[in-house]
């Protein structure tokens, strides 16, 4: 029929005459007010005094028979697709507030859904099948099984299983678990009521039907249409945690997932919905006796499942098998038949773990889960066996890899603009995990880790074309090795760290100008500098590594500065031992003394944080001049130099500001406030 007119309202002419009530005296150039009266208006035939001001009469709200006949009328008869979404979610939103409760009512809203989801066609917009399976799946928690105990039976698709109605019966199970059945999510006492109720009465009912459904399914559909197979393998996924596990860990639905899976001819969707049903039955929860033969069986289905192969192609399901088998072996313990067994399938699987984990850039692998299960598994572990050093060695390259900086971001961590900036907070946020799973590893092989580390260091060395990435966490894992070794190991340089530590110190790598590079080579030097108390004779190499252009004279201005604070640090700690090289520490220090007092501060971009602002440099030079070993003529001799051009250049700033005047921010009187303060570092030295 063709739609009814718009409403309009009669327009009447426009009064020539101005009512008496309403005239005003117009002022010149304006035209006259009306003035409106005070009381409100009245209604025709009312006197006066008994006057009621007209008020908005309440909305009559249409009851809900007409509602429901309104909306299953716009379904039936409506050709557009947003007239038929605007039905079901009135209809959605009166059921949810029980404005629909006639059983009359609802008897006809029922069967109305239930023909139109059985009837529903594959081609139909997706958004209009997901509402109305989220409209049947209110329907069943509100009357299923006590009022209407067929509806999955009425929904379940005839063999061979159709597009359609596979594909509307996979979306009123998805919709279901959202709402009412899924532990995933916050629930209050009726929804878990609600829940229990309808999963009893599934189990006892249709649970097995619907089980052989997705079968055929997945079988029948896999190769004609992928994507409904796949939505029907994940309804699947979502009902296997509580559903009796049999019905899909059997001789004839686990090999099919494995072929789906596996099958270079399965599109992606299909392939990762049959990896999160094997994943699934994986994860169920039992009895570890139990859980044990279940993964068993699992593994006899697919004798490659331990390939680097499946940890690529099923990164889910190898580590959901690992976690599951590695707390089994847990529960059980070593001397168990059972837990000796969950260990076995658990070495057995690794492989594909540590080729899952190489690959956590993946969208489809959880990086977390992976970690979570190296660290556990790191954590069983005593005295290693052979073996294991071998599974470690593996776990320490995982941690290495995902340490490592993308090579995309390089030039925005050189100059630290914000995207840099970004990176490298996301960064430490990231490695935190990586640093307690790598500080376990130390912890329960130190000697294979630094062997690790020594190879990392001479590759990184030996070649010309190393990344700054590399050798950037090459030496993150040195550092962090210092920090899982007592300082008495350092002091000694036990097991390999007599090796590691002299090759750090005359470490010249290609990319040392980059930022990143620069600054974590200056921190592991500072890390390890114990050793030099007792290894004095690399005490040059420590200074050449401060003093030259990896460290003070660094043309990165955030490297030198920081090189200078660090310096000080190493002075504090080795004082004598320095003693040796006093001439030759100032006379490197000459140029970049004089450039502190010479600077230009009121540049922006020369201010840095005040523990890093190059002062410290002073503050190391005092407490090299004030060594007890310095004899006090060699004390003076080198004050005496310090200090003359200091006061030289006071005397000409002081003398300027009394020709020309002295403002508080002028870049005179900041060189002059910059000067004591390098005074003052020095006297907190001595």
């Amino acid at each position: 029929p063709p739609p009814p007119p718009p409403l309009s309202l009669p327009v009447s002419a426009p009064s020539t005459q101005i009512p008496p009530r309403l005239h005003g005296r117009p002022r010149a150039g304006h035209p006259a007010r009306l003035r409106l009266p005070r009381r409100g208006l009245r209604l025709p035939g009312r006197p006066r005094g008994g006057a009621r001001l007209l008020r908005p009469r309440p909305r009559r709200e249409s009851p809900p028979s007409s509602l429901l006949r309104l909306c299953l009328s716009g379904l039936a008869s409506s050709p557009h697709a947003h007239v038929h979404f605007w039905c079901l979610q009135s209809l959605h939103d009166a059921l949810l507030r029980r404005r629909i409760a006639l059983p009359d009512d609802l008897a006809l809203l029922r069967s109305s859904l239930l023909s139109l989801a059985s009837a529903s066609n594959a081609a139909s917009p997706p958004f209009l099948r997901n509402k109305l399976a989220q409209l049947v799946a209110l329907l069943v928690r509100l009357d299923y099984p006590h009022v209407y105990p067929s509806y999955f039976l009425d929904l379940l698709p005839p063999s061979p299983p159709q597009s359609g109605p596979t594909d509307m019966f996979a979306r009123v199970l998805i919709s279901l678990d959202d709402d009412l059945l899924s532990q995933d999510y916050p629930r209050n006492a009726d929804e878990t009521a609600d829940a229990c109720r309808v999963k009893d009465a599934m189990r006892a009912q249709c649970v097995p039907q619907i089980a052989r459904h997705w079968h055929d399914a997945a079988a029948t559909l896999g190769a004609a249409d992928p994507p409904t197979a796949a939505v029907a393998l994940d309804a699947a996924r979502r009902c296997i945690s509580w559903i009796d596990v049999a019905l899909v860990a059997n001789d004839v639905f686990v090999p099919l997932l494995f072929d789906i899976a596996l099958s270079p001819a399965s599109a992606a969707p299909l392939a990762a919905a049959a990896v999160g049903c094997l994943s699934a039955v994986a994860a169920k929860r039992m009895d570890a006796r139990a859980k044990v033969a279940l993964l068993r069986s699992l593994l006899s289905a697919q004798q490659g499942l331990g390939s680097p192969d499946s940890g690529l192609k099923m990164a889910s399901l190898v580590t959901t098998y690992a976690v599951e088998a590695l707390a089994c072996y847990r529960k059980l313990g070593p001397s168990d038949a059972d837990g000796a067994a969950a260990l076995e399938m658990l070495e057995e699987v690794l492989p594909a773990v540590f080729s899952a984990a190489e690959s956590c850039y993946e969208e489809d692998v959880d990086s977390g889960s992976v970690l979570e299960f190296l660290a556990g598994y790191v954590s069983t572990m005593k005295a290693p066996s052979e073996k294991q050093l071998g599974h470690l060695g593996r776990i320490l390259e995982v941690v290495r890899q995902q340490m490592t900086y993308d090579p995309v971001y390089r030039v925005h961590l050189d100059v630290l603009d914000k995207i840099g900036k970004e990176e490298e907070d996301m960064m430490a946020e990231q490695r935190k995990d990586l640093v307690a799973l790598f500080r376990n590893i130390c912890r329960v092989a130190p000697a294979a880790t630094q062997q690790f580390i020594k190879g990392l260091i001479v590759t990184a060395l030996s070649s010309a074309e190393a990344t700054v990435e590399d050798v950037e966490v090459t030496l993150t894992l040195l550092y962090r090795l210092g920090e899982a070794v007592s300082e008495e190991e350092i002091r000694t340089g036990s097991g390999l760290l007599g090796e590691l530590v002299p090759m750090l110190l005359s470490a010249r790598f290609s990319c040392h100008s980059h930022r990143l590079v620069a600054l974590v080579y200056l921190e592991t030097v500072t890390r390890y500098i114990k050793f030099m108390q007792e290894n004095v004779q690399y005490v040059p190499h420590l200074l050449a590594a401060f003093l030259d252009e990896r460290g003070i004279h660094h043309q990165n201005s955030h490297v030198s500065r920081r090189a200078g604070y660090l310096f000080m640090k190493a002075v504090k700690l080795l004082k004598a031992k320095l003693v040796p090289y006093l001439d030759t520490i100032l006379q490197s220090l000459e140029d970049v003394l004089g450039q502190f007092t010479s600077m230009d501060w009121a540049n922006k971009a020369a201010k840095l944080s005040s523990s890093e602002d190059g002062s410290q440099i002073f503050e190391a030079v005092g407490l090299l001049i004030g060594i007890e070993e310095v004899s006090p003529e060699k004390q003076v001799q080198c004050l005496t130099a310090l200090l003359n051009p200091l006061c030289h250049q006071i005397e000409s700033l002081v003398m300027g500001a009394e020709a020309q005047g002295l403002e508080e921010s002028s870049p005179r009187a900041i060189s002059l406030l910059q000067i004591v303060v390098a005074l003052n570092m020095v006297t907190k030295g001595l």
